[in-house]
């Protein structure tokens, strides 16, 4: 990925390499000297425990329950090593997390009734777990890039493994039960995820470009191949989610950066000439085989979202939600992360979902222009855009990692306080000298 991607600082952040001699607020906690490099492993354990267990077929078999423990088992790592780094708990406020706390205590009432059986306490520990995790490393947000560059090395390794299995075996990577679209065959990934992973990963990459951030050399080598998979996977929410969330982005750097503005009329210019050239190729990408009718409902979401929506409901059911379970409604993906939120959480849920985004968006907005600024804008949006199809707002997942990027770079950094030098107490002076240095 460049060795400038490995360089940190961004405008309107603070570097994470040196030490630190920055104080802090009255009441907060320390700020460290630095980023430890475990806190790349213990991101990289969480995306990992994000991937899931369920998939297309691999080309070694793995079974479930395998999958199930190592992700599982990635997780708990993750707590562990983020409490031997944080041992005193040494902790910032944080909106973004204070929220998602609210969202895990209403997930537990919700699951408590058992309404989606045992499973359903697992998911809550889990995501208690994932939270946790996320609360010692807010210690580490400061605004500066040390958890984009995490986030795209570690998806960058992941899609690395879907390379691997297009190269090893075509068939298995592109079979005919997905359409011939791009799916893990060493991991069982969808090509939603695929695709969500390569769109993320591009976006931060280009945006560190125009900050000037890495080298071009170095972006390259993860933008194209990123882009090729992406292609492969036909994932549309995850295509438009780029573009929108990249045009957001960048016009929130127009003001001030000269190369956002030539980015920007560029890709508008190539983009128009793509549609004309292109418009036949593109159509056929975009519907990727299905009819009409079938495009129009969403390949068969909306008929899932209906009945979820027409099906009866306790006054609790619908406050709380039926409690945690794997995003499902009679045996169909549920494919949308608000009606999710709604059938696991209630109206509860929705409303802390709500308030996450709406804070973070604000939070943003109300941030001069910057790179950091640009980058928490992406990831918010993409998250927005995905959510219309995608479920994951309301539980650990992909989407709530990016949403916790945005947060670690809308934090703000410590700021720096003076210590007062400690008061030398007045020596005092007997009345007889006192006269005698009058005389």
């Amino acid at each position: 990925m460049g060795g400038d991607l490995t360089r940190d600082g961004l405008p309107g952040g603070s570097g994470t390499s040196g030490t630190n001699t920055a104080g802090t607020q009255p009441g907060a906690a320390p700020r460290p000297a630095g980023t430890p490099k475990t806190v790349g492993i213990v991101w990289g354990l969480l995306v990992l425990n994000t991937l899931g267990s369920a998939g297309a077929q691999t080309i070694v078999p793995l079974p479930r329950s395998l999958i199930q423990l190592v992700t599982m088992g990635a997780l708990v790592a993750a707590f562990a090593l983020a409490l031997a780094l944080n041992v005193r708990l040494r902790i910032r406020p944080s909106a973004f997390l204070f929220l998602l706390t609210l969202l895990l205590v209403s997930s537990v009432i919700s699951s408590a009734r058992l309404e989606s059986g045992f499973g359903a306490l697992f998911r809550c520990a889990r995501l208690a777990l994932f939270v946790g995790t996320l609360w010692l490393l807010g210690r580490w947000w400061d605004g500066g890039p040390t958890f984009v560059r995490h986030h795209i090395r570690m998806y960058f390794a992941v899609l690395g493994s879907v390379a691997a299995g297009l190269v090893a075996s075509p068939g298995a990577a592109m079979p005919d039960l997905y359409g011939g679209r791009l799916v893990g065959a060493l991991w069982p990934l969808t090509p939603p995820q695929i695709g969500q992973y390569a769109a993320v990963i591009i976006g931060l990459t280009v945006l560190l470009v125009l900050g000037r951030r890495t080298d071009r050399a170095g972006a390259a080598v993860v933008i194209v191949p990123s882009l090729v998979l992406l292609a492969l996977t036909h994932t549309r929410t995850a295509t438009l989610g780029l573009f929108i969330g990249l045009a957001l982005a960048i016009g929130s750097l127009i003001l001030t950066s000269a190369a956002a503005r030539r980015f920007f009329t560029w890709a508008v210019l190539c983009a128009a000439v793509a549609a004309l050239a292109f418009n036949s190729a593109l159509q056929t990408w975009f519907l990727r085989g299905q009819s009409q009718e079938n495009f129009s409902n969403l390949t068969g979401r909306a008929k899932v979202w209906d009945a979820l929506l027409a099906a009866p409901r306790t006054t609790s059911e619908q406050m709380f939600g039926v409690g945690l379970g794997d995003k499902s409604f009679g045996g169909l993906p549920i494919d949308n992360s608000w009606l999710a939120v709604y059938n696991e959480q209630g109206l509860i849920g929705i409303a802390l979902v709500a308030a996450i985004i709406l804070v973070l968006g604000g939070v943003a907005l109300l941030r001069p222009p910057s790179l950091p600024r640009a980058c928490a804008i992406f990831l918010i949006s993409y998250c927005a855009i995905a959510s219309y199809t995608e479920a994951g707002l309301g539980d650990a997942s992909p989407y709530l990692l990016h949403l916790a990027v945005a947060a670690s770079l809308l934090a703000a950094p410590a700021a720096v306080t003076h210590v007062p030098m400690p008061e030398v107490p007045r020596r005092r002076i007997p009345r007889w000298a006192q006269r005698s240095e009058v005389a």
